[in-house]
Protein backbone atom coordinates (compact mmCIF):
# COMPACT_ATOMS: atom_id res chain seq x y z
CA UNK A 1 0.00 0.00 0.00
CA UNK A 2 1.73 3.33 -0.88
CA UNK A 3 0.96 6.78 -0.65
CA UNK A 4 -2.51 8.07 1.00
CA UNK A 5 -4.99 5.42 1.90
CA UNK A 6 -9.02 5.36 1.88
CA UNK A 7 -10.42 4.76 5.16
CA UNK A 8 -13.79 4.51 6.80
CA UNK A 9 -13.90 5.79 10.42
CA UNK A 10 -17.08 4.18 11.79
CA UNK A 11 -18.80 6.41 14.61
CA UNK A 12 -18.68 9.86 14.69
CA UNK A 13 -18.31 10.30 18.26
CA UNK A 14 -15.31 12.26 20.59
CA UNK A 15 -12.80 9.50 19.19
CA UNK A 16 -13.99 8.70 15.83
CA UNK A 17 -14.78 12.32 14.58
CA UNK A 18 -11.33 13.62 15.93
CA UNK A 19 -10.15 10.28 14.76
CA UNK A 20 -11.52 10.94 11.31
CA UNK A 21 -10.44 14.68 11.30
CA UNK A 22 -6.77 14.06 11.73
CA UNK A 23 -6.62 10.99 9.48
CA UNK A 24 -7.94 13.88 6.73
CA UNK A 25 -5.43 15.93 7.97
CA UNK A 26 -2.27 13.79 7.61
CA UNK A 27 -3.06 12.93 3.82
CA UNK A 28 -5.66 10.49 3.78
CA UNK A 29 -8.91 10.20 2.30
CA UNK A 30 -11.93 9.80 4.94
CA UNK A 31 -15.37 8.42 5.11
CA UNK A 32 -17.08 9.14 8.51
CA UNK A 33 -20.19 6.84 8.95
CA UNK A 34 -22.51 7.13 11.47
CA UNK A 35 -26.60 5.83 11.62
CA UNK A 36 -27.29 8.89 13.30
CA UNK A 37 -28.78 10.71 10.10
CA UNK A 38 -29.02 14.42 12.04
CA UNK A 39 -25.38 14.50 12.94
CA UNK A 40 -24.21 13.05 9.77
CA UNK A 41 -26.53 16.19 8.00
CA UNK A 42 -24.98 18.39 10.72
CA UNK A 43 -21.57 17.59 9.73
CA UNK A 44 -21.82 17.39 5.86
CA UNK A 45 -23.43 21.05 6.43
CA UNK A 46 -20.04 22.07 8.07
CA UNK A 47 -21.30 21.65 12.21
CA UNK A 48 -19.66 20.00 14.60
CA UNK A 49 -21.96 17.89 17.14
CA UNK A 50 -19.04 17.84 19.72
CA UNK A 51 -17.43 20.52 21.82
CA UNK A 52 -13.47 19.79 21.07
CA UNK A 53 -11.18 23.21 20.72
CA UNK A 54 -9.71 23.41 17.29
CA UNK A 55 -12.17 20.60 15.76
CA UNK A 56 -14.40 22.88 13.83
CA UNK A 57 -11.24 24.56 11.92
CA UNK A 58 -10.30 20.96 10.90
CA UNK A 59 -13.04 19.65 9.67
CA UNK A 60 -14.30 22.93 7.40
CA UNK A 61 -10.42 22.72 6.18
CA UNK A 62 -10.27 19.27 5.20
CA UNK A 63 -14.43 19.01 4.07
CA UNK A 64 -13.32 22.01 1.63
CA UNK A 65 -10.42 19.83 0.82
CA UNK A 66 -12.66 17.30 -0.22
CA UNK A 67 -10.74 15.24 2.27
CA UNK A 68 -13.15 13.79 4.37
CA UNK A 69 -16.90 13.25 3.35
CA UNK A 70 -19.30 11.31 5.79
CA UNK A 71 -22.35 9.29 5.11
CA UNK A 72 -24.95 6.61 7.09
CA UNK A 73 -24.26 4.11 4.40
CA UNK A 74 -21.87 1.56 6.05
CA UNK A 75 -22.11 0.03 2.62
CA UNK A 76 -20.45 2.66 0.65
CA UNK A 77 -17.41 3.10 3.46
CA UNK A 78 -16.87 -1.35 3.52
CA UNK A 79 -16.31 -1.30 -0.70
CA UNK A 80 -14.72 1.79 -0.95
CA UNK A 81 -12.03 1.84 1.46
CA UNK A 82 -8.85 -1.17 2.45
CA UNK A 83 -8.74 -0.30 5.34
CA UNK A 84 -12.39 0.54 7.97
CA UNK A 85 -12.34 1.84 11.82
CA UNK A 86 -14.42 1.04 14.28
CA UNK A 87 -14.76 3.95 16.50
CA UNK A 88 -18.23 3.13 18.43
CA UNK A 89 -19.27 3.68 22.04
CA UNK A 90 -18.45 0.35 24.13
CA UNK A 91 -20.58 1.92 27.35
CA UNK A 92 -20.92 -0.27 30.77
CA UNK A 93 -24.15 -2.73 29.93
CA UNK A 94 -25.43 -5.44 31.96
CA UNK A 95 -23.50 -6.72 34.53
CA UNK A 96 -21.22 -3.76 34.25
CA UNK A 97 -19.30 -5.05 31.21
CA UNK A 98 -18.74 -3.02 28.31
CA UNK A 99 -21.54 -3.13 25.76
CA UNK A 100 -20.01 -4.39 22.40
CA UNK A 101 -23.67 -4.31 20.59
CA UNK A 102 -22.13 -1.76 18.25
CA UNK A 103 -18.81 -3.06 17.43
CA UNK A 104 -20.88 -6.62 16.76
CA UNK A 105 -23.18 -4.68 14.38
CA UNK A 106 -19.79 -3.39 12.90
CA UNK A 107 -18.57 -6.25 12.27
CA UNK A 108 -21.07 -8.82 11.02
CA UNK A 109 -22.09 -5.71 8.80
CA UNK A 110 -18.17 -5.77 7.09
CA UNK A 111 -18.96 -9.98 7.09
CA UNK A 112 -22.08 -9.58 5.22
CA UNK A 113 -21.35 -6.47 2.75
CA UNK A 114 -17.23 -7.03 2.03
CA UNK A 115 -16.59 -7.83 -1.21
CA UNK A 116 -12.84 -8.26 -0.89
CA UNK A 117 -9.63 -8.55 1.42
CA UNK A 118 -9.84 -5.81 4.15
CA UNK A 119 -8.10 -4.55 7.62
CA UNK A 120 -10.61 -4.33 10.46
CA UNK A 121 -9.13 -2.10 12.92
CA UNK A 122 -10.78 -1.99 16.32
CA UNK A 123 -10.28 1.65 17.47
CA UNK A 124 -12.92 1.12 20.28
CA UNK A 125 -12.12 0.49 23.86
CA UNK A 126 -12.84 -2.92 24.20
CA UNK A 127 -11.76 -5.45 26.93
CA UNK A 128 -8.74 -8.39 25.75
CA UNK A 129 -10.00 -10.95 23.66
CA UNK A 130 -12.76 -9.06 21.87
CA UNK A 131 -10.64 -9.01 18.49
CA UNK A 132 -11.17 -12.72 18.74
CA UNK A 133 -15.00 -12.17 18.55
CA UNK A 134 -14.81 -9.79 16.18
CA UNK A 135 -13.11 -12.65 13.64
CA UNK A 136 -15.84 -14.80 14.39
CA UNK A 137 -18.67 -12.25 13.74
CA UNK A 138 -17.33 -11.18 10.56
CA UNK A 139 -16.39 -15.18 9.26
CA UNK A 140 -19.92 -15.82 10.55
CA UNK A 141 -21.45 -13.41 8.08
CA UNK A 142 -19.37 -14.62 5.34
CA UNK A 143 -20.10 -18.21 5.44
CA UNK A 144 -23.72 -17.60 5.28
CA UNK A 145 -22.94 -15.90 2.24
CA UNK A 146 -20.89 -18.81 0.75
CA UNK A 147 -17.88 -16.07 0.94
CA UNK A 148 -13.89 -16.52 2.61
CA UNK A 149 -12.74 -12.88 2.20
CA UNK A 150 -9.53 -12.64 4.32
CA UNK A 151 -10.24 -9.41 6.86
CA UNK A 152 -7.32 -8.58 8.55
CA UNK A 153 -7.74 -8.14 12.80
CA UNK A 154 -6.09 -4.75 14.23
CA UNK A 155 -5.97 -3.73 17.49
CA UNK A 156 -5.42 0.44 17.63
CA UNK A 157 -6.27 1.73 20.83
CA UNK A 158 -6.58 6.00 21.03
CA UNK A 159 -5.19 8.12 24.01
CA UNK A 160 -7.23 11.46 23.28
CA UNK A 161 -8.04 13.81 26.42
CA UNK A 162 -10.79 15.54 25.58
CA UNK A 163 -10.29 19.38 25.73
CA UNK A 164 -6.49 18.13 24.00
CA UNK A 165 -7.72 15.93 21.72
CA UNK A 166 -6.13 17.15 18.48
CA UNK A 167 -2.38 17.12 19.68
CA UNK A 168 -2.65 14.40 21.28
CA UNK A 169 -3.37 12.49 18.18
CA UNK A 170 -0.92 14.44 16.24
CA UNK A 171 1.84 14.76 18.68
CA UNK A 172 1.24 11.42 20.64
CA UNK A 173 2.73 9.81 23.66
CA UNK A 174 2.67 6.81 21.72
CA UNK A 175 0.93 4.84 19.03
CA UNK A 176 -0.11 1.18 19.63
CA UNK A 177 -0.96 -1.13 17.46
CA UNK A 178 -1.71 -4.92 17.91
CA UNK A 179 -2.13 -7.25 14.58
CA UNK A 180 -1.40 -10.92 14.12
CA UNK A 181 -0.03 -10.63 10.66
CA UNK A 182 2.67 -9.05 8.61
CA UNK A 183 -0.21 -7.28 5.61
CA UNK A 184 -1.93 -5.48 8.72
CA UNK A 185 0.94 -4.46 10.34
CA UNK A 186 2.22 -3.13 6.95
CA UNK A 187 -0.94 -1.78 6.87
CA UNK A 188 -1.04 0.31 9.79
CA UNK A 189 2.38 1.46 9.52
CA UNK A 190 1.27 3.12 5.86
CA UNK A 191 -1.50 4.48 7.74
CA UNK A 192 0.57 6.44 10.61
CA UNK A 193 3.62 6.93 8.37
CA UNK A 194 3.56 10.76 8.73
CA UNK A 195 3.42 10.59 11.77
CA UNK A 196 6.21 8.16 12.30
CA UNK A 197 8.07 10.28 9.83
CA UNK A 198 7.63 13.22 12.50
CA UNK A 199 9.83 10.30 15.01
CA UNK A 200 6.15 9.39 16.98
CA UNK A 201 6.95 6.62 19.02
CA UNK A 202 5.42 3.31 17.25
CA UNK A 203 4.62 0.63 19.34
CA UNK A 204 3.71 -2.90 17.10
CA UNK A 205 2.50 -5.87 19.81
CA UNK A 206 0.31 -9.29 19.95
CA UNK A 207 -3.43 -7.76 19.65
CA UNK A 208 -3.27 -9.00 23.68
CA UNK A 209 -1.09 -6.61 24.62
CA UNK A 210 -2.50 -4.04 22.86
CA UNK A 211 -6.10 -4.61 24.01
CA UNK A 212 -4.90 -4.40 27.63
CA UNK A 213 -2.59 -1.36 27.22
CA UNK A 214 -5.82 1.09 26.97
CA UNK A 215 -7.46 -0.37 30.16
CA UNK A 216 -4.18 -0.48 32.16
CA UNK A 217 -2.97 2.73 31.39
CA UNK A 218 -6.70 4.73 32.14
CA UNK A 219 -7.11 2.48 35.47
CA UNK A 220 -3.50 3.45 36.67
CA UNK A 221 -3.99 7.29 35.65
CA UNK A 222 -7.34 6.65 38.06
CA UNK A 223 -5.10 5.03 40.92
CA UNK A 224 -3.50 8.14 41.10
CA UNK A 225 -6.36 10.25 41.45
CA UNK A 226 -7.54 8.03 43.78
CA UNK A 227 -4.74 7.89 45.67
CA UNK A 228 -3.64 11.68 45.88
CA UNK A 229 -7.66 11.69 46.98
CA UNK A 230 -6.85 9.20 49.77
CA UNK A 231 -3.77 11.60 51.02
CA UNK A 232 -5.49 14.80 50.99
CA UNK A 233 -8.42 12.71 53.46
CA UNK A 234 -5.21 12.26 55.63
CA UNK A 235 -3.86 15.80 55.28
CA UNK A 236 -7.24 17.13 56.28
CA UNK A 237 -6.72 15.01 59.58
CA UNK A 238 -3.59 15.47 60.48
CA UNK A 239 -2.78 19.34 59.19
CA UNK A 240 -0.81 18.94 55.99
CA UNK A 241 -1.10 20.16 52.81
CA UNK A 242 -2.09 17.93 50.09
CA UNK A 243 -0.49 20.37 47.01
CA UNK A 244 2.88 20.23 48.97
CA UNK A 245 2.94 16.51 49.51
CA UNK A 246 1.50 15.96 45.66
CA UNK A 247 4.60 18.16 45.02
CA UNK A 248 6.87 16.28 46.77
CA UNK A 249 6.19 13.06 45.56
CA UNK A 250 5.63 14.44 41.71
CA UNK A 251 9.18 15.88 41.83
CA UNK A 252 10.15 12.34 41.78
CA UNK A 253 10.97 11.51 38.45
CA UNK A 254 9.33 7.71 39.05
CA UNK A 255 6.06 9.21 40.20
CA UNK A 256 5.47 12.35 38.00
CA UNK A 257 3.37 15.14 38.97
CA UNK A 258 0.77 14.82 36.61
CA UNK A 259 -2.60 13.34 37.66
CA UNK A 260 -1.53 14.30 41.71
CA UNK A 261 -4.35 16.74 41.91
CA UNK A 262 -6.60 16.09 45.01
CA UNK A 263 -10.05 17.10 44.26
CA UNK A 264 -13.64 15.39 43.91
CA UNK A 265 -12.80 12.48 41.73
CA UNK A 266 -12.09 11.78 38.36
CA UNK A 267 -15.35 11.17 35.70
CA UNK A 268 -15.90 11.07 32.19
CA UNK A 269 -16.51 8.46 29.49
CA UNK A 270 -13.32 6.61 30.11
CA UNK A 271 -11.74 5.96 33.61
CA UNK A 272 -14.86 5.12 35.50
CA UNK A 273 -15.80 2.62 32.43
CA UNK A 274 -12.52 1.42 31.61
CA UNK A 275 -11.60 0.71 35.40
CA UNK A 276 -15.04 -1.57 35.44
CA UNK A 277 -13.78 -3.62 32.54
CA UNK A 278 -11.08 -4.11 33.78
CA UNK A 279 -12.52 -5.28 37.23
CA UNK A 280 -14.59 -7.76 35.41
CA UNK A 281 -11.98 -8.84 32.88
CA UNK A 282 -9.76 -9.50 35.87
CA UNK A 283 -12.36 -11.56 37.66
CA UNK A 284 -13.21 -13.80 34.51
CA UNK A 285 -9.57 -14.35 34.37
CA UNK A 286 -9.36 -15.23 38.18
CA UNK A 287 -7.36 -12.17 39.32
CA UNK A 288 -7.46 -10.46 42.18
CA UNK A 289 -9.01 -7.35 41.31
CA UNK A 290 -9.32 -5.33 44.96
CA UNK A 291 -6.95 -2.68 44.04
CA UNK A 292 -9.02 -1.35 41.33
CA UNK A 293 -12.47 -1.99 43.45
CA UNK A 294 -10.66 0.10 46.43
CA UNK A 295 -9.88 2.93 43.81
CA UNK A 296 -13.60 3.09 42.84
CA UNK A 297 -14.95 3.22 46.67
CA UNK A 298 -12.37 5.81 47.24
CA UNK A 299 -13.37 8.05 44.10
CA UNK A 300 -17.42 7.85 44.76
CA UNK A 301 -16.64 8.71 48.27
CA UNK A 302 -15.35 11.55 47.77
CA UNK A 303 -18.11 13.05 45.85
CA UNK A 304 -19.88 11.90 49.46
CA UNK A 305 -17.01 13.85 51.18
CA UNK A 306 -17.42 17.06 49.45
CA UNK A 307 -21.31 17.22 50.36
CA UNK A 308 -19.96 16.92 54.21
CA UNK A 309 -17.98 19.31 53.90
CA UNK A 310 -20.79 22.04 52.46
CA UNK A 311 -22.87 20.58 55.28
CA UNK A 312 -19.87 21.10 58.04
CA UNK A 313 -19.51 24.59 56.88
CA UNK A 314 -23.05 25.87 56.29
CA UNK A 315 -24.90 23.51 58.40
CA UNK A 316 -28.54 21.98 57.12
CA UNK A 317 -28.18 23.19 53.00
CA UNK A 318 -32.49 23.07 53.27
CA UNK A 319 -33.15 26.90 52.15
CA UNK A 320 -29.69 27.60 51.43
CA UNK A 321 -29.23 29.22 47.61
CA UNK A 322 -26.38 28.00 45.92
CA UNK A 323 -23.91 28.78 42.75
CA UNK A 324 -21.88 26.14 40.82
CA UNK A 325 -19.28 26.99 38.58
CA UNK A 326 -18.56 24.20 36.72
CA UNK A 327 -20.46 21.19 35.39
CA UNK A 328 -18.52 19.06 32.85
CA UNK A 329 -16.23 16.51 34.41
CA UNK A 330 -13.33 18.68 33.60
CA UNK A 331 -12.32 21.89 31.84
CA UNK A 332 -11.68 22.03 27.61
CA UNK A 333 -14.50 19.88 26.76
CA UNK A 334 -18.89 19.59 26.97
CA UNK A 335 -18.82 15.93 28.29
CA UNK A 336 -21.37 15.26 31.25
CA UNK A 337 -20.79 11.73 31.47
CA UNK A 338 -20.22 10.21 35.04
CA UNK A 339 -19.40 13.89 36.00
CA UNK A 340 -18.65 14.90 39.70
CA UNK A 341 -21.17 17.30 39.24
CA UNK A 342 -23.94 15.29 38.46
CA UNK A 343 -23.34 13.21 42.29
CA UNK A 344 -23.03 16.29 43.95
CA UNK A 345 -25.72 18.46 42.95
CA UNK A 346 -28.43 15.11 43.10
CA UNK A 347 -27.00 14.77 46.65
CA UNK A 348 -27.79 18.20 47.55
CA UNK A 349 -31.08 18.28 46.41
CA UNK A 350 -31.99 14.70 47.91
CA UNK A 351 -31.19 16.34 51.28
CA UNK A 352 -33.77 19.42 51.02
CA UNK A 353 -31.88 22.20 48.38
CA UNK A 354 -34.15 23.95 46.33
CA UNK A 355 -32.65 26.99 45.12
CA UNK A 356 -29.55 25.91 42.93
CA UNK A 357 -28.00 28.09 40.17
CA UNK A 358 -25.39 26.65 37.67
CA UNK A 359 -23.27 27.89 35.36
CA UNK A 360 -20.32 26.21 32.92
CA UNK A 361 -18.50 27.55 30.23
CA UNK A 362 -19.46 25.39 27.81
CA UNK A 363 -21.34 22.16 29.29
CA UNK A 364 -24.87 23.75 30.01
CA UNK A 365 -26.98 22.13 27.24
CA UNK A 366 -25.74 19.13 27.30
CA UNK A 367 -26.03 19.38 31.57
CA UNK A 368 -29.64 20.34 31.07
CA UNK A 369 -30.40 16.48 29.85
CA UNK A 370 -28.21 15.14 32.95
CA UNK A 371 -29.79 17.31 35.65
CA UNK A 372 -33.03 17.67 37.14
CA UNK A 373 -35.39 20.74 36.09
CA UNK A 374 -34.89 22.54 39.54
CA UNK A 375 -31.09 23.38 38.69
CA UNK A 376 -31.45 27.07 37.14
CA UNK A 377 -28.79 27.55 34.00
CA UNK A 378 -27.40 31.00 34.78
CA UNK A 379 -25.72 32.75 31.18
CA UNK A 380 -22.65 33.39 33.20
CA UNK A 381 -20.74 32.91 36.34
CA UNK A 382 -21.91 35.85 37.84
CA UNK A 383 -25.45 35.80 37.43
CA UNK A 384 -25.10 32.15 39.30
CA UNK A 385 -22.90 34.02 42.31
CA UNK A 386 -25.34 37.10 42.63
CA UNK A 387 -27.58 36.82 45.71
CA UNK A 388 -26.37 32.89 46.32
CA UNK A 389 -25.36 31.84 49.76
CA UNK A 390 -22.49 29.28 48.92
CA UNK A 391 -20.54 28.93 45.88
CA UNK A 392 -19.62 25.64 44.88
CA UNK A 393 -16.26 24.70 42.78
CA UNK A 394 -16.89 22.00 40.30
CA UNK A 395 -15.03 22.34 37.41
CA UNK A 396 -11.59 23.87 37.31
CA UNK A 397 -12.34 25.75 34.36
CA UNK A 398 -9.05 28.82 34.26
CA UNK A 399 -12.02 31.25 33.48
CA UNK A 400 -12.27 31.48 37.24
CA UNK A 401 -9.11 33.27 38.13
CA UNK A 402 -10.38 36.09 36.48
CA UNK A 403 -12.04 36.64 39.67
CA UNK A 404 -10.24 38.03 42.47
CA UNK A 405 -11.35 36.90 45.69
CA UNK A 406 -12.58 39.99 46.91
CA UNK A 407 -15.02 39.97 43.46
CA UNK A 408 -16.48 36.79 45.01
CA UNK A 409 -16.65 38.08 48.38
CA UNK A 410 -18.36 41.39 47.06
CA UNK A 411 -20.76 39.29 44.52
CA UNK A 412 -22.19 36.72 47.02
CA UNK A 413 -25.04 37.27 49.52
CA UNK A 414 -23.56 35.19 52.10
CA UNK A 415 -19.59 34.08 52.63
CA UNK A 416 -18.85 30.38 52.06
CA UNK A 417 -16.91 29.11 48.99
CA UNK A 418 -16.41 25.51 48.55
CA UNK A 419 -13.78 24.35 46.00
CA UNK A 420 -13.82 20.85 45.20
CA UNK A 421 -10.99 21.50 43.11
CA UNK A 422 -8.75 23.67 45.06
CA UNK A 423 -8.63 26.62 42.12
CA UNK A 424 -8.09 29.49 45.10
CA UNK A 425 -5.59 30.18 47.05
CA UNK A 426 -6.90 29.68 51.07
CA UNK A 427 -5.14 32.48 52.65
CA UNK A 428 -6.37 34.80 49.59
CA UNK A 429 -9.79 34.10 49.85
CA UNK A 430 -9.73 33.98 54.19
CA UNK A 431 -8.19 37.79 53.78
CA UNK A 432 -11.13 38.55 51.62
CA UNK A 433 -13.71 37.16 54.12
CA UNK A 434 -14.57 34.40 53.18
CA UNK A 435 -15.29 31.25 54.70
CA UNK A 436 -13.46 29.09 52.45
CA UNK A 437 -13.18 25.20 52.45
CA UNK A 438 -10.94 23.54 49.80
CA UNK A 439 -9.98 19.27 49.52
CA UNK A 440 -6.61 18.37 51.90
CA UNK A 441 -5.49 21.64 52.46
CA UNK A 442 -7.52 22.86 55.96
Amino acid sequence: MIGNMKICVVGTGYVGLVSAACFSEIGHDVVGVDIDEKKVEMLKQGGCPIYEPGLPELLAKNIKAGKITFTTNLDEGIHECELIMAAVGTPVGQGRRADLSQVESVCRTIGQHTNDERILVIKSTVPVGTSKKCQIWVEEEMEKRGVNHHVHLVSNPEFLREGKAIKDFMEPDRIVVGFRDEKAGAAMRELYKPLIDQNAKYLEMNVESSELTKYASNSFLATKISFVNFIAQLCEECGANVEKVAEGMGSDSRIGAKFLNAGIGYGGSCFPKDVQALIKTSDALGVDSQLLRDVETINERQRESFVRKIEKAVGNVRGKKFAVWGLAFKPDTDDMRSAPSIDIINMLLDKGASNIKAYDPVAIEVAKKSLPEVVEFTKNEKDAVSGADVLLILTEWNHWQEWSPEQIASTLSGNHVIDGRNVFDPDAMRNAGLEYVSVGRE
